[in-house]
């Protein structure tokens, strides 16, 4: 499971490289994974500091900028 965790963490990424800033729904139907395993992906991400997650609900999800990351690892 955590590999396959990981492996859509990659997708994740890559999604969110080509399209920017995306709604959760939008991250779902566009990647065609279970919802719950792109939900672990993403709390991964997150917990690396590597995605932003806005709202409530339907989140806006986007990568998180080099320099913001750098900031907060300071």
């Amino acid at each position: 499971m955590i590999t396959n965790i990981g492996i859509v963490a990659g997708d994740i990424w890559h999604y969110l490289d080509g399209h920017g800033k995306v709604k959760l729904s939008d991250l779902v139907t566009g990647l065609d994974k279970p919802r719950e395993l792109i939900l672990m992906s993403l709390g991964w991400l997150a917990r690396e500091g590597h995605v932003l997650l806005e709202g409530e609900e339907d989140y806006d999800i986007s990568l998180r900028k080099k320099e913001a990351a750098e900031e907060q690892d300071a």
